[in-house]
């Protein structure tokens, strides 16, 4: 069955298993980082305080160059993409959608339900008014036009709590 499975739905079910064994292993790599920590705190300790500003410094230029150098790239990444969308949907998922609902009802009464491509949204469905397609919207996004259809308004739908 995943011979039948386009490159895109791999690679995004790779990136959900990821996400799935992250969750189940957080705990034990927690537990490694504070060890690896206090090992490093307990070396760096026996330097001199001279030594370790100017490591601090070195690395915090070194953290500058590296995000300047590949900030363009980051921006047009696919992997990225897809992992700050399974991020929000995660967030999403954890939150009490009642309370959510609460929070865009205002923006639902000014919006009388019908939101248009370039309005900004916060979570819902979104349906396009005229191909039907839905889309789930897990965090605050400016609303595109329908990848289907190329609609450009859409009914809003609650999220089920």
């Amino acid at each position: 069955m995943a011979e039948n499975k386009s490159g895109f739905e791999r690679v995004y079910d790779n990136l959900s298993n990821w996400f799935a064994d992250i969750k189940a292993h957080e705990i034990t790599r927690i537990v490694e980082v504070v060890e690896t920590a206090k090992g490093l705190l307990a070396a760096a300790e026996s330097l001199p305080e001279e030594r370790v500003r100017q490591f601090l410094d070195n690395f915090r230029y070194d953290l500058r160059e590296f995000y300047r150098q590949n900030q363009s790239q980051a921006q047009h990444s696919v992997y990225l993409g897809l992992l700050n969308e399974e991020f929000w949907d995660t967030l999403a998922k954890m939150t009490d959608r009642s309370q959510v609902e609460w929070s865009e009802l205002c923006d639902d009464l000014e919006h009388q339900g019908i939101y248009h491509s370039g309005d900004f949204i916060g979570f819902g469905v979104l349906e396009c008014q005229h191909c039907h397609e839905k889309l789930t919207i897990s965090h605050f996004s400016e609303v595109a036009d329908c990848m289907v259809c190329g609609g450009k308004s859409f009914v809003r739908h609650g999220l089920t709590p």
